[in-house]
């Protein structure tokens, strides 16, 4: 007996490890190249970082660095630091910066320091005198222009500046004298000394250090001279002991500067890694910080979390759930090369997350008024409906049915086409929840637009009776229309389309606002609260406008997928 449990005990460790291992089992490059960096330099811990700069707010791009940022460090037991890169003072916001923590929150993640990149600036320039005092750094007087001449091409090695050969103490005075203040924003700027002829344009003597007399949210006046981003960047890493620095492709060309910094100041014996993928680009959709400001500035969107704005803020107003966004990102997955993902796979993962997540509502769309002319005037009932198909344990709910209607435009067609099963002259179809009705007249009014239809209803077939006498094809849904109140419907188009060329283009048009009738119950949404509204789509009560008295919903998602695997 005993060795028979033993075989059972270890049979099911060996599963649990097996299970533990296949969980640690790399899925894409950058966990493998974690998982060899552990094994090979026994590191004792992961440490990765997510360093927004707070110049706008994130927006769907941005998504997939945090995811990664953070899932990689969850997955090897570390931890992930939210860093804001604040070393230009011109550009950031507080506004950003609060926008950029309820994003992070939003989507489920918790960071484990919040740091600035300012809170470095004295050793940044520490660095940077470091660098003077090797021959690796010298002040430079040219224009930006200039600069910009002396580079050179991708086929024509740069030219050095004439300042290039200043003396180690000449470039010590000059240095401490920008940092007082003695010269304007662009008189002179702090250079590396690399290689003028590197095939590498960056590392043609990139500038380190410039001057900007601009108050610093952090810092105040204390600096008017701020570091450039390359040599920022792998210092705040370093100084954090961050073991896996990972950024989209654009930096892959600039990592030679990266290891240049930290091995020429030399103060860290076990330098970041820095990692390249390639960044999440989406059709129908504009994902530079530039361009959805102008949006905002220019008045095009009413805020940065407008419902059509690709920003987190934007999405999140408009419905979209964490969860899919976290399965969108593991639907993608990582790679080291560039590619467009189209916008349906996103929007299959929030129709997919929703389904089963959240309740219908019946919500006539275009309505057209019908009377049931053999239904007691006067008189109302109560009839039982779902309150999500998919999900018995959501139960039901009670909506009321009267001789006067609202039905759905679509399901009204007074020459149907071939499979058309809704309602029709002489057809009979099922009213979800309610009895089987049967159009017998069309009323016009002078302009020949449909006024009323004149229906009758059989009483022996109300859902849940029992009635099993005859079929019908086709189930509409219904608002009673003593009961019906009326709400706000806003739809939404992508900010970008396909123009003639192919080319991505501005879309003129890419709102609309409807009133349709609702059964009252959902005027007891929650402001933020997402509602099937039957057979429709995807709907959400927006969170800056919903009120009872003023109930206005955002289209989340159609029902229709057009994404296949």
């Amino acid at each position: 007996m005993y060795r028979h449990r033993r075989k059972i005990f270890l049979f099911l460790k060996g599963r649990e490890k097996d299970m533990e291992e296949a969980k640690l089992a790399p899925k894409n490059f950058i966990e493998e190249f974690i998982q060899q960096d552990i094994q090979e330099k026994g590191l004792s811990h992961i440490q990765t970082r997510f360093p927004p700069e707070p110049n706008g707010y994130l927006h769907i791009g941005h998504v997939k660095a945090l995811y990664i940022d953070f899932s990689m460090a969850e997955k090897f037991g570390g931890k992930c630091n939210l860093r804001y890169d604040d070393t230009n003072p011109v550009k950031e916001d507080m506004e950003y910066i609060n926008s950029i923590e309820e994003d992070v929150r939003w989507l489920g993640f918790a960071w484990d320091k919040r740091l600035w990149a300012s809170d470095y600036f004295d050793k940044m320039y520490e660095a940077a005198v470091e660098l003077i005092k090797k021959g690796k750094a010298y002040v430079c007087d040219l224009t930006p222009e200039e600069i910009k001449e002396y580079r050179g091409t991708l086929t024509e090695p740069g030219k050095e500046s004439p300042y290039r050969n200043r003396g180690v103490e000449e470039n010590l005075a000059l240095f401490e004298e920008m940092r007082a203040g003695k010269y304007a924003d662009g008189e002179k700027v702090l250079r590396a000394k690399i290689d003028m002829a590197s095939p590498n344009i960056n590392l043609r003597d990139p500038i380190i250090y410039r001057i900007a007399h601009a108050t610093h949210h952090n810092t105040g006046d204390k600096w008017c001279i701020y570091p450039m981003y390359d040599f920022a960047h792998p210092i705040e890493d370093a100084i954090e002991g961050i073991t896996h620095s990972i950024c989209t492709l654009e930096f892959e060309d600039h990592r030679p500067l990266y290891d240049w910094v930290l091995a020429e100041v030399g103060w860290w014996p076990q330098p970041p890694q820095q990692i390249e993928f390639a960044r999440l680009n989406l059709t129908n959709t504009v994902m530079s910080k530039r361009y959805l400001k102008r949006l905002v500035d220019d008045g095009v969107v009413d805020g940065w979390d407008d419902p059509r704005m690709p920003t987190i803020a934007g999405i999140r107003r408009r419905g979209y759930t964490p969860e899919a966004i976290c399965r969108f990102c593991e639907e993608i997955g990582v790679s080291k090369a560039n590619s467009t993902v189209d916008v349906s796979l996103l929007e299959h993962c929030v129709r997919d997350d929703l389904k089963e997540k959240v309740e219908t509502r019946n919500v006539v769309f275009d309505p057209i008024k019908v009377i049931i002319t053999n239904y007691p005037e006067g008189q109302s009932e109560l009839c039982e409906v779902e309150n999500n198909p998919a999900v018995p344990e959501m139960g039901m709910r009670q909506v009321s049915f009267s001789r006067e209607i609202w039905v759905d435009g679509e399901d009204f067609m007074e020459v149907p086409v071939k499979k058309y099963f809704r309602l029709f002259p002489g057809n009979e179809v099922r009213l979800k929840g309610a009895y089987f009705v049967t159009c017998q007249e069309v009323i016009k009014n002078a302009d020949g637009s449909i006024k009323e239809l004149h229906c009758t209803y059989d009483p022996e077939t109300k859902s849940g009776s029992g009635f099993e006498g005859r079929k019908v094809k086709g189930t509409i849904h219904f608002v009673d229309a003593q009961t019906a109140v009326p709400i706000k419907i806003r739809q939404f188009d992508y900010l970008m389309t396909e123009g003639e060329d192919g080319k991505m283009v501005a879309n003129e048009d890419t709102m609309r606002e409807i009133t349709c009738y609702a059964e009252p119950k959902v005027l007891e949404a929650q402001s933020g609260e997402r509602f099937q509204f039957f057979r429709h789509g995807y709907f959400v009560a927006d969170s800056k406008l919903y009120s009872e008295d003023n109930p206005v919903f955002n289209e989340i998602i159609g029902l229709k997928s057009s994404w296949k695997k």
